[in-house]
């Protein structure tokens, strides 16, 4: 008799631990599809901002007529260049927000909103000396982020490298249309 209840409660056990480790399993995979799922909305609402802002503001007969350096880059060429940066803007900011760092998470929104609002000012309202205290104070923000991020979260701050690059050669330019003109 004793013998059969031990069975029954091995078995009972048994059964509870394994269904136990297939609920783990299954939470596990459910938290990695939304970890994924969340690296999706990053991307999409970066890059279709991205591409709104950058369709809304395109370089019109104003922009033709400024007297530009002569490494100003040929228009077709920023379309890629920013597809690219901001791929890397989503993913770090993704990244940043799943390891929880309140503070590079604040840096990341702040040069989100200086980012997107140098092409309306430079673009929309033709102001390129407003533009270019945007994209100083953006260079500082994408800098900062860095910084705060590089112990933390390395893979960040290297995602952004070549967006700090890319808008360090973006305020020279601004620069020197402001200087030209």
């Amino acid at each position: 008799m004793i013998q059969a209840v031990r069975r029954v409660v091995s078995f009972h056990w048994n059964c509870q631990r394994g269904l136990r480790a297939v609920a783990s399993r299954r939470r596990q995979r459910n938290g990695s599809m939304m970890k994924y799922a969340r690296l999706l909305l990053f991307v999409v609402l970066v890059l279709g901002a991205g591409f709104a802002i950058g369709y809304l503001n395109r370089p019109d007969a104003w922009y033709a007529a400024l007297s530009k350096p002569a490494f100003n880059p040929p228009n077709w060429v920023f379309a890629p260049v920013w597809s690219i940066i901001y791929l890397l803007i989503a993913v770090a900011g993704w990244h940043v927000q799943e390891q929880g760092s309140a503070f590079s998470w604040r840096l990341w929104l702040a040069q989100m909103v200086l980012n997107f609002a140098w092409s309306p000012i430079f673009f929309g309202l033709h102001q390129p000396g407003v533009a270019l205290a945007v994209i100083v104070a953006l260079l500082a923000a994408i800098v900062a982020f860095q910084i705060a991020a590089w112990n933390a979260d390395r893979l960040s701050a290297i995602l952004f490298v070549p967006y700090a690059l890319w808008v360090a050669f973006a305020s020279l330019l601004n620069f020197e249309i402001v200087r030209l003109n």
